[in-house]
């Protein structure tokens, strides 16, 4: 009997360990599931959290997208809802709204996996590009010593209506104006301005103009040159009045003293077809003209709206004139670009038939295998007497002077612009007297009302959006 009942404790004992083994390994599991859970859960939150960090950058990446097209002057949307843009392993699709003053709002929404964030931002444009600027000095080699300088006393100081920027410094002295933003890259010495910022360089060699020009000065002359004397000065290479180039000619024998200075042809922007007029009062009322052909009842094939390239130099520099002026009765006006692989020489000045329509632009590209190139001269190499000039003007290296210290040309005046891709350097100060130069920014291509031919950017120069204001806004 008290062997049977030590059996029946010993068998009780036994059973509570195994219940209480029981619960111990219920209460175990139950503690592993919830670490387990927790870990799972936090596992997930974090998963969720770098997921939202990833659609933020996504949504960011659609933002910087437009801010790339709008300098590339590129106003669409980029994808849309039903067909985002791939990045990253997610994909963004974004909304552009034009307001009107030259600035977008942007709304970009980014996803991946599970998350979608969507930001809003506001992009206005800094600084804009050569065609924004009255003078532009953009300093491409990055001499740390350069510095641009206007300046001058009384009637006789600089007078610049228009933005001004150094790829340097830059130095306002006496009683020189800029009615602008003054901008460098380096200090601001007599005004103020924006400081220690920079502005875009066109490439112009991505403009492959030796190929995509719709004429080819050079190619044109050697299809049907011929040398013979004429009232525009001397002898000289032409081609026939039907012929786009016409209104060149090559190596006039009466400029040879110009002409043997240089490594390259010459060619002299003038039109044997065309009656030679003095303009002696210099103001455009009697220009020397030139008229293209297929424009305005003229033979040959429509030059307007067209770019000419020339391999060589070119000259606005006649013996016999003040002034060369653009003829023409079109309603629209004539729009022409002149691309030079060589210099330009500005010795006479340079008048529009109709200011509010007309465009010429002038564009110096350098050549690699000629040092003196890609530059543009002011002033007549005698007499001094550039005193006016209408054009849009862009010298891939330098702008230098020739003779402005001259007495004829005791006042420059450029309506247009003046723009360097690396540096402006015309010295107007000798015998203690300063030659005033006043340039009149044209707006007409910065603001879209005139379209040129073969401008390098976005028709006037890349205008860089910047990211003024930026938020998150509630996601769909």
């Amino acid at each position: 009997m008290k062997t049977m009942n030590r059996k029946i404790e010993a068998n009780g004992r036994r059973g509570s360990v195994t219940l209480m083994a029981l619960v111990f390994v219920v209460a175990l599991m139950i503690l592993c599931g919830a670490v387990l859970s927790n870990a799972l859960r936090s596992q997930q939150e974090q998963g969720s959290a770098v997921e939202r960090h990833r659609a933020d950058f996504t949504a960011d990446a659609g933002i910087a997208h437009a801010v790339t097209n709008l300098t590339n002057g590129d106003t669409g949307d980029l994808g849309s809802e039903d067909a985002p843009l791939a990045f990253g392993g997610g994909s963004y699709w974004a909304t552009v709204l034009d307001n009107g003053d030259d600035t977008f709002l942007v709304t970009s929404t980014g996803s991946i996996g599970n998350e979608t964030a969507r930001i809003e931002a506001r992009l206005e444009p800094k600084g804009g590009g050569i065609y924004h600027n009255a003078i532009f000095a953009g300093n491409d080699s990055g001499d740390p010593l350069y510095t641009l300088d206007l300046g001058g006393e009384d009637d006789q100081a600089d007078d610049i209506d228009g933005d001004v920027y150094s790829g340097g410094d830059l130095e306002l002295w006496g009683d020189a104006t800029v009615d602008g933003t003054i901008r460098a890259s380096g200090e601001i010495d007599g005004a103020s301005g924006e400081e220690g910022t920079s502005q875009p360089i066109p490439d112009l060699a991505a403009m492959d103009y030796e190929s995509t020009a719709d004429f080819d000065v050079a190619a044109l002359f050697a299809a049907e040159e011929i040398y013979k004397f004429d009232g525009a000065g001397g002898y000289a290479y032409q081609v026939p009045e039907d012929n786009p180039a016409h209104i060149f000619r090559l190596n006039p024998s009466d400029r040879s003293s110009n002409t043997s200075a240089t490594k390259k042809d010459d060619y002299f922007l003038e039109d044997p077809y065309e009656p030679v007029q003095s303009d002696a009062a210099q103001d455009g009322s009697n220009p020397y003209t030139f008229t293209l052909s297929g424009v305005s009842g003229e033979p040959g094939p429509d030059s307007n709206g067209k770019v000419f390239y020339i391999d060589g130099n070119l000259w606005l520099h006649n013996k016999k004139t003040y002034s060369l002026g653009l003829s023409h009765s079109e309603a629209g006006g004539v729009q022409v670009t002149f691309v030079v692989k060589g210099n330009i020489y500005f010795s006479d000045n340079l008048f529009y038939d109709d200011p509010a329509q007309d465009g010429l632009a002038f564009i110096a590209m350098e050549d690699p295998n000629v040092e003196d190139s890609g530059n543009i001269y002011f002033g007549d190499p005698v007499y001094g007497t550039l005193q006016e000039m209408h054009a849009f003007m862009y010298a891939e290296n330098d702008f230098y002077d020739v003779n402005l210290d001259a007495s004829g040309s005791t006042v420059v005046e450029l309506y247009g612009n003046m723009t360097a891709g690396n540096q402006v350097l015309i010295d107007r100060d000798a015998g203690g007297e300063h030659t005033k130069l006043h340039v009149d920014f044209d707006e007409r291509i910065m603001n879209g009302a005139l379209a040129m031919p073969g401008l390098p950017g976005n028709g006037g120069g890349a205008v860089h959006y910047v990211v003024t204001y930026w938020h998150r806004i509630a996601a769909p």
